[in-house]
């Protein structure tokens, strides 16, 4: 494996089939200007911009708002993420299956109706192998629509809760622009 051949029990990896998913990542508006592949791009650059300073010691290197519990908890955050390969993997495709559940309302709003087990599926035909990436692309909606109650299950069973935490915090940081800038109204709420 490691001179790029897949073991007897990996599957060939089908460039072919990579190359159609990521087209139909470039192709599909997640919203009005932004694909879902550029999404996924600004996820995994804002992430690390985020990450690396703090990586190097410093408290922030960017312009970008940090909350205070990130600031206060980073040792513990840092030592729970995955490696740097599975965070890219993550955030690049963690919305791979958009293009295949999209669907636009009565008033022409797009939906994405299930897209984070879509989006599993998806990545795990792609790299079956990879089961720590899928695992991840499996829960990465849970984060934003996890309620308060339900936060101590969470946690206990999702041993992978930072990760998605600091991911989330990474893409609403993202997006933050969709939402007029860091400083607005809007980003704020």
């Amino acid at each position: 494996r490691l001179a790029g051949q897949p073991s007897s029990k990996s599957k060939q990896l089908d460039l072919g089939l990579i190359h159609d998913y990521v087209a139909k990542m470039q192709s599909c508006l997640q919203t009005k200007g932004l694909t879902v592949l550029d999404h996924g791009m600004a996820v995994e650059k804002t992430l690390f911009d985020v990450l690396t300073p703090i990586l190097n010691g410093e408290e922030t290197g960017t312009e970008i708002p940090l909350p205070k519990w990130f600031i206060e908890n980073k040792r513990k955050i840092l030592s729970s993420l995955p490696s740097e390969y599975t965070l890219r993997k993550y955030t690049r495709f963690h919305d791979i299956g958009k293009p295949w559940c999209m669907v636009t309302d009565e008033n022409g709003k797009v939906h994405f109706p299930n897209h984070s087990e879509e989006s599993y599926k998806r990545y795990l035909e792609l790299f079956p192998d990879e089961t720590e990436v899928t695992e991840l692309i499996r829960h990465d909606l849970d984060i934003h629509t996890l309620k308060s109650c339900e936060l101590e299950q969470f946690m206990k069973s999702n041993k992978n809760h930072l990760t998605h935490l600091v991911v989330g915090l990474a893409e609403i940081l993202a997006n933050a622009l969709m939402f007029g800038g860091f400083q607005s109204d809007s980003f704020k709420i």
